[in-house]
């Protein structure tokens, strides 16, 4: 069975889209298969794999609504090599549909049910806040990717998340756990980095991806060309560490399935 991860910090500018698009093609690299789940209807992360929001026929809306299929709504072999859901702005009118069918949080896993097995991986861009979008992705995946810039108002983001976390878990998603938090526009050169780093060790231990992801302008310049930093410019720092951080999720996951057997 694939596994189902959520990239999502309620918090924006945190590199959320750039963690989501740079990890599936990461993990597409490594030869795993790849589905990205766009939620957000920013779209952002659809138009960083190369596709024009409004250039699809049908969307995750439809998808959500039941206007339309799987197989009609799946972008196949995007420019990284991986399948794409995609979003734009239409999306926001699932949300009030979601509502009012009593789809509150299960929906998004419905959807997704059938294609599961077919994919290593189903990489999930959530908005950057708590709505039922967010939710519904809470509810179908399996582990979290939390990115975190090293800022003041980190850490009270992420306590915040953590309790929403706990609140998804107690209703709909027992299973659900924290897959890692991944430090995102790093600079160890920075005296708050380094503070808020001590803090995230001294509370998260282990759930901290030892990868950092730094600052970096390939980074910033490949959503524009519709790539990844990998497809990009590989030898970039941005797409080494994410390179590396796929490397460290994989190992980590056969290490649980490893004490788990």
């Amino acid at each position: 069975m694939g596994a189902i991860l959520a990239i999502t910090n309620q918090k924006g500018g945190v590199g959320k889209t750039t963690t989501a698009v740079n990890l599936a093609a990461s993990l597409k690299a490594t030869r795993n298969s790849v589905l990205l789940v766009d939620i957000d209807p920013q779209g952002n992360a659809t138009m960083g794999c190369g596709v024009a929001k409004n250039e699809p026929k049908h969307t995750v809306c439809e998808l959500l609504m039941g206007e339309s299929t799987l197989e009609q709504t799946l972008v196949r072999e995007v420019e990284d090599g991986f399948d794409l859901l995609p979003a734009n702005g239409d999306l926001v009118a699932a949300e009030v549909w979601l509502m009012e069918n009593g789809h509150l949080d299960g929906r998004l896993r419905e959807v997704l049910a059938p294609v599961r097995d077919g994919y290593d991986f189903i990489v999930i861009d959530c908005p950057p806040s708590l709505n039922i979008l967010t939710i519904n992705a809470l509810t179908a995946a399996d582990g979290l990717v939390i990115p975190l810039q090293c800022e003041y108002y980190a850490l009270e983001g992420l306590s915040a998340l953590v309790e929403t976390i706990e609140a998804i878990r107690s209703r709909s998603n027992p299973n659900l756990k924290i897959e890692g938090i991944v430090r995102t526009m790093y600079d160890s050169r920075n005296r708050l980095t380094a503070e808020v780093n001590a803090q995230l060790f001294r509370f998260f231990g282990d759930a901290v991806f030892r990868t950092v992801v730094p600052r970096n302008i390939k980074l910033a310049e490949a959503p524009s060309f519709g790539k990844a930093a990998l497809s990009y410019e590989r030898r970039s720092k941005g797409a080494i560490a994410y390179l590396a951080l796929a490397g460290e999720l994989l190992r980590r996951r056969d290490r649980a399935a490893a004490g788990a057997a």
